[in-house]
């Protein structure tokens, strides 16, 4: 099954911390947890965007 990574090596980190995150707690907000990942990332408003449709398509499947 393929997975599906975003673009870019700093949103690929960000992805993989905000898992992380999840993994301790499933009820941590996403938002709140895609804006953290922004700054200790800092990434850029398009990076963010990123992530935010990124979560999106992935709820979007079920996961």
């Amino acid at each position: 099954m393929a997975t599906i990574q975003p673009k870019g090596e700093k949103t690929r980190q960000a992805v993989k911390w905000i898992s992380g995150e999840l993994q301790e707690d499933e009820n941590k907000s996403i938002p709140k947890l895609i804006q953290q990942a922004a700054m200790r990332f800092n990434l850029s408003p398009v990076e963010e965007a990123q992530l935010v449709s990124f979560y999106k398509e992935k709820k979007g499947q079920g996961s």
